[in-house]
């Protein structure tokens, strides 16, 4: 146990399975759905997980009682998130699925997981990145706080968590503005997402990528959690896609040959696009 609070942590970290960056992004079927055939982790994801795994480890590890709970939702390839996070060092890992949870919104998402949480039992701390890389709307952190009544924290650039006078634990983040940075605190349990300037996520090593084979990943159904399939997923979604189409291809730029007046051309196209 904790030394200052004579207590375990249990720290949830959201992860998602999203669309590799490094292909092109495409919608499918009748709804117009992320197609999601070449995903991974969310990098942004990382971030988050990097953030508990240090936290965790600056209270004495998982000897201390503390314990990483990785969470996601999606279809049966979407446990891939989930296990790429016990080989970087979470404890377990959770994976919500459902045919009725395709085609879930923001609002829909927060929901589920908000009920996959009250599920878990006691969470001291819930980390999330600060946006998903495929959707990018970070809305999720905030719903998922007010479902489950938590104080939030968003876009934490640093984290640290230490104990008050009477042993409970009290967290300190600081975020970071153009021209300013500020310093909050909460007590626990909270909501924290983090930004892409918190930390280095470290990569998963072998004796990570063997360990990850033994841990434990529970797989749960709406039913499991006692939600509605009707107010998740496609029908339970706030927003619709209506229309959709492929990007236009590029059109071939305007080349400018000096002729004495390649200044004064390149001005009129700069100004002729009010950009300057």
């Amino acid at each position: 146990m904790d030394q200052a609070t004579g207590t375990g942590l249990r720290i949830v970290v959201l992860v998602k399975h999203v669309p590799d960056t490094q292909f092109d992004r495409h919608l499918g079927g009748e709804r117009s759905t992320t197609d999601r055939a070449e995903s991974i982790l969310s990098e942004l994801d990382e971030y988050a997980l990097e953030a508990a795994l240090q936290l965790v480890e600056a209270h004495g590890g998982e000897a201390a009682g503390h314990r990483i709970t990785a969470v996601t939702m999606g279809p049966a390839g979407a446990v891939t998130a989930v296990k790429k996070a016990l080989q970087i060092g979470a404890h377990d890992g959770v994976h919500l699925t459902d045919e009725a949870l395709s085609g879930s919104d923001a609002a829909g998402t927060s929901l589920a997981l908000a009920a996959v949480v009250r599920h878990l039992g006691d969470v001291d701390l819930i980390l999330t990145g600060m946006a998903s890389t495929d959707g990018e709307t970070s809305l999720v952190p905030a719903q998922l706080a007010e479902r489950l009544d938590l104080p939030q924290v968003t876009f934490a650039a640093m984290l640290e968590l230490t104990s008050d006078d009477d042993g409970a634990w009290l967290l300190s983040a600081r975020r970071d503005n153009d021209t300013y940075s500020e310093t909050v605190e909460s007590g626990l349990p909270a909501l924290v997402s983090v930004t892409d300037q918190i930390n280095e996520p470290r990569y998963p090593n072998f004796k990570g990528i063997m360990a990850a084979k033994k841990k434990p990943i529970t797989t749960l159904s709406l039913a499991e959690i006692g939600v509605d399939p009707g107010t998740v997923g496609h029908s339970g979604a706030w927003t619709e896609v209506l229309t959709a189409q492929p990007r236009p291809a590029r059109s071939p730029g305007t080349v400018i040959t000096d002729e004495g007046d390649a200044g004064i051309r390149l001005v009129e196209f700069l100004a002729s696009r009010k950009l300057l």
